[in-house]
């Protein structure tokens, strides 16, 4: 389907600086620290997932606006982030135990199913999630990267054989450890030129894009966030760094197995909010996939939450009302 038009839902801005305190939350063998509001709106319960190299504050535009719209919001640091597990197991981050540990949170909470929403690799996992737990997913937003096809060939062999090996996902796979160190050592730096918006129109890198940010002394664009926003992801990185989080790569071919014999098509009701000049490829298929879903585009890059929040908050706020009116009627 097309996008729809001008939402009408008004969303209010709200004071960015709050964030629910944490809770650990034992899921699936691991612990979780969770961010939750709105408990008081029982029953309609929100999941939103991060990307990488992101945290849940990721989400905290988003927080107050669905909360205020009547949903109980569930903001995890998936595992091996901030405060959550980081098993030392390179496959202790493939998709059964990423999806794993998102069926236990709403087991935690006493819900069957909920609204999941997930940006970049966030939104890998919940659209795998709705493939292996299609049961527990009532509906389900994608920021950024559109639903994968799984292909014929596993995914980091693919990319090889088109990108060659200094292709940051190849790289990473290859030669672990390498770019783990590199932005260890240089994490404010890294953090600082990757979350840029308004930059300028450049072709995609085939290179390690990764190392070649964390060592620029320029960054190009504007700062997404202010220093004070921009210090909490600087904080949490030099406290975890960053091999755990870079593993959910590692596992791209293994989740590629783990993905054969599962029916490839997304049946849920599902939105895709696209930024225009964000680098991540679109999907030229999507309704093949996933024959139930809106897609919209903003005018931004790839941090589309946090570039557009208003915009964003009042897409997902308005398209949710519309399913839940046409569920009703």
């Amino acid at each position: 389907m097309t996008s729809p038009t001008s939402p009408t839902t008004h969303v209010r801005a709200f004071d960015t600086t709050a964030f629910p305190e944490p809770t650990l939350v034992p899921v699936n063998g691991v612990q979780l620290e969770v961010f939750e509001a709105g408990r008081e709106n029982v029953g309609k319960p929100i999941v939103l997932c991060h990307g990488w190299p992101e945290l849940a504050f990721s989400w905290r535009h988003q927080v107050p606006a669905l909360v205020a719209a009547g949903y109980h919001v569930i903001v995890p640091h998936q595992r091996g982030y901030g405060g959550s597990s980081r098993p030392p197991e390179v496959t202790a981050y493939d998709i059964e135990h990423l999806t794993g540990d998102l069926v236990a949170l709403l087991d935690h909470y006493g819900y069957e199913d909920a609204t999941f929403v997930g940006h970049d690799w966030g939104a890998m996992v919940v659209w795998s999630l709705a493939l292996l737990h299609p049961q527990r997913v009532e509906r389900l937003i994608a920021l950024s990267l559109p639903y994968q096809e799984r292909g014929e060939r596993p995914w980091i062999e693919a990319m090889e054989a088109v990108l060659g090996g200094d292709f940051y996902f190849v790289h990473v796979n290859r030669q672990p450890g390498v770019a783990d160190a590199v932005l260890d050592e240089h994490t404010a730096r890294f953090l600082r030129n990757l979350y840029r918006k308004n930059e300028p129109p450049r072709a995609p890198q085939p290179g390690m894009a990764l190392i070649d940010l964390a060592m620029a002394e320029e960054p190009l664009g504007e700062p997404l966030m202010s220093e004070r926003e921009l210090a909490v992801f600087v904080s949490a990185f030099e406290s975890t760094g960053f091999t755990s989080s870079i593993n959910w790569y590692r596992n791209l071919d293994r989740d590629w197995h783990l993905l054969a014999d599962v029916d490839p098509i997304v049946r849920q009701p599902a939105l895709m909010i696209y930024g225009e000049r964000d680098m991540v490829a679109r999907s030229q298929r999507l309704t093949e996939f996933v024959p139930d879903v809106d897609v919209v585009s903003l005018d931004c890059g790839h941090w589309i939450q946090q570039e557009k929040p208003e915009e964003v908050n009042r897409v997902i706020v308005d398209w949710l009302d519309r399913r839940d009116a046409t569920s009703q009627s």
